[in-house]
């Protein structure tokens, strides 16, 4: 079949592979300049099966409303009208009793870990380089209550095959030394060795590459304005480029635009549970002399990741429920970088930290939304809200296989 894929992140990038893969023509197409521009550009670098307990768990209203008003709260909605997300907020509070926590625990685990195998597949099968470390994610914590709350969530992570074990302060510092000098500051911690990092735009022009030399088409700086659809599945796209406007046509349909999927589906008649949330980064370049961590890290009281990229530390997290603003908020990377010099004092900058934000594509479950939509022929990956990189390949296999007419690998949530 020819397909279309709408956007060149991790996501669309990963589906186009697999459709590669599996015979498809396929033409790619987004309105940056190249692969991994937009929300995978800077992100927290984490392929973390274990950070699968959604936001929407039942210690989430009460940690929301004590957190309200904080310019640099790690969860900050910002009080306005906005129908989308007071829609969007409800479903949230739905997700957060602890039967629904445990179903999308369960299945965040299972595409997670599915999607993980999948990377190290297919970094066998084509040497893709991207910075990877294969040292786990260490989770960190300086509050007695965020430990006691995460040992009991690592339970249920146990339960579904994700092995996240509670280790001690000296536990922590023996398999990240970089905390050393902050020990007197953690509580306990979390360790999951078969996680992984490694920079996600990296892989996505590195896969965008590979997707090239095995045929696939990209049409950069190109804007989709518009899908057309009759009865019951979709005759064209409408798109815009420097050379004009026309209509692009398929056999099949693929929408992987992160948060602004709702935006093109919603003149259809199709309403999807996807809201933009705010994330921000910081890229801090490392002088020789500087004492950092080389293995993943999740500090979870302050919904922050600490990733190793090479000379590079990337930290990344907190989420900010705004619209579809982008604009950097001064507080909120000054407290990126407040936290980092309290866990790792003697990390040494060769040079000013590199802001920047993202729209991560949010479900109220944080579990994502892949396969057919109510068109024949038009198929959604997206809503995958943190994890967007840790799910990637699982994701694009999936819709790869749900294109084809096959079943997944794994059991998905329907649409």
């Amino acid at each position: 079949m020819n397909v279309l894929v709408f956007g060149a992140g991790v996501i669309g990038v990963s589906s186009a592979w697999y459709l590669a893969q599996a015979g498809h023509k396929v033409t790619v197409m987004d309105r940056q300049p190249g692969a991994g521009m937009e929300t995978s550009f800077a992100n927290g670098g984490q392929i973390s099966v274990s950070h699968a307990e959604p936001w929407s768990n039942p210690h989430a209203p009460l940690r929301a409303l004590c957190w309200m008003g904080r310019e640099d709260a790690p969860l900050l909605f910002r009080l306005r009208w906005d129908a989308a997300l007071f829609e969007w907020s409800l479903r949230f509070l739905s997700e957060c009793t602890a039967q629904r926590t445990r179903a999308n625990i369960r299945d965040i685990v299972t595409l997670a870990s599915y999607s993980r195998n999948q990377l190290k597949a297919l970094r066998e099968e084509t040497g893709i380089q991207y910075d990877h470390l294969e040292r786990g994610i260490l989770h960190v914590y300086t509050d007695r209550k965020e430990l006691e709350t995460a040992v009991e969530a690592s339970k249920v992570l146990r339960e579904y095959g994700c092995d996240r074990r509670t280790i001690n302060a000296y536990e922590c510092v023996a398999i990240e030394p970089a905390l050393e000098t902050a020990q007197p500051l953690l509580v306990g911690g979390q360790y999951t060795a078969e996680d992984e990092s490694g920079d996600a735009h990296r892989f996505t022009k590195q896969l965008a590459e590979l997707c090239r030399l095995q045929g696939v088409t990209f049409r950069y700086g190109t804007t989709i304005d518009q899908i057309e659809a009759a009865d019951g599945h979709v005759t064209g796209a409408l798109v815009t480029s420097s050379t004009g406007r026309d209509v692009v046509k398929a056999d099949a349909y693929v929408v992987a635009l992160g948060s602004y999927t709702p935006l093109l589906l919603r003149p259809l008649g199709i309403r999807i549970p996807v809201y933009p949330a705010k994330g921000y980064s910081a890229t801090v370049a490392l002088d020789d002399s500087s004492i950092a961590p080389s293995v993943s890290m999740t500090d979870d009281a302050y919904k922050l990741v600490f990733s190793r990229l090479g000379q590079r530390l990337r930290i990344a997290g907190t989420a900010e429920f705004n619209g579809y603003n982008t604009e950097l908020n001064s507080s909120r990377c000054n407290a990126l970088m407040q936290r980092t010099r309290q866990l790792f004092p003697e990390l040494r900058p060769a040079g000013k930290p590199e802001f920047w934000c993202g729209l991560r594509p949010s479900t109220p479950s944080n579990v994502p939304l892949i396969g057919r939509s109510a068109l024949s022929n038009l198929y959604l990956n997206t809503g995958h809200g943190t994890l967007g990189w840790t799910m990637a390949c699982g994701a694009g296999k999936a819709l790869a296989d749900i294109v084809g007419g096959r079943s997944p690998e794994i059991e998905l949530r329907r649409i």
